[in-house]
């Protein structure tokens, strides 16, 4: 069984500054792209960022130039670095990740349970 654990999410002022972080932990053989969606009420989940195995990487317009998305493939691990926080950035924050559990195994999506990111302005 996978696990996608979320941490790093709460309540900060416009222009401030947050790091999510997801640990991915079980019975995984490989882990292909990691990401965050994010949900608001009354808006479908989009896609924040994302980042291959090989490190490339890919965001929202709405994100660029403020949001930074690395891993740690040792520790199984996806970070987001949230700076220049707006108010429109508040929302539920979901860690996404393609993983095989085994070698004869097709990959399949996991997702976190989510955590608050909320933007006063």
């Amino acid at each position: 069984q996978v696990q996608l654990v979320e941490s790093g999410g709460g309540l900060v002022q416009a222009g401030g500054s947050l790091r999510l972080s997801c640990a991915a932990s079980g019975s995984i053989f490989v882990i292909n792209a990691m990401g965050w969606y994010r949900q608001a009420p009354g808006n479908q989940r989009e896609l924040v960022a994302k980042v291959t195995n090989d490190g490339s990487t890919n965001y929202a317009d709405s994100v660029k130039g403020r949001f930074t998305i690395s891993r740690d493939n040792a520790k199984n691990t996806v970070y987001l670095q949230m700076d220049s926080l707006k108010p429109e950035d508040t929302a539920v924050y979901y860690c996404n990740a393609d993983i095989r559990i085994h070698w004869s195994v097709r990959a399949y999506d996991y997702w976190g349970q989510g955590t608050q990111v909320t933007v006063s302005s």
